[in-house]
């Protein structure tokens, strides 16, 4: 799957985020990359201030490495999570 770097795809993973029960929230902080995931709280926070490539590119990665209930899912939100995390990214 390539992973088009728009608006669009950003509320995709958004929306997938949320419907896996995580809030996504867009802080300014001292953290580098994108995201990071608050321990046990499901609150993905994304630094506002990064480019849109990074937010998708942290986000992507984030949803890669947790082990999510795919029964909260739509038909079509559980193929764009399977295609997701068989994607490899490239920087």
């Amino acid at each position: 799957m390539n992973i088009s770097f728009t608006n669009h795809t950003l509320e995709k993973v958004e929306l997938l985020l949320k419907e896996l029960g995580f809030k996504v929230r867009y802080e300014k902080g001292n953290f580098k990359t994108g995201s990071c995931l608050i321990e046990n709280s499901k609150i993905v926070m994304v630094n506002k201030f990064s480019n849109l490539e990074s937010k998708i590119l942290s986000l992507v990665e984030l949803l890669k490495t947790i082990d999510a209930d795919e029964t909260k899912l739509s038909e079509k939100q559980k193929s764009f999570y399977y295609a997701i995390k068989q994607t490899t990214l490239a920087i």
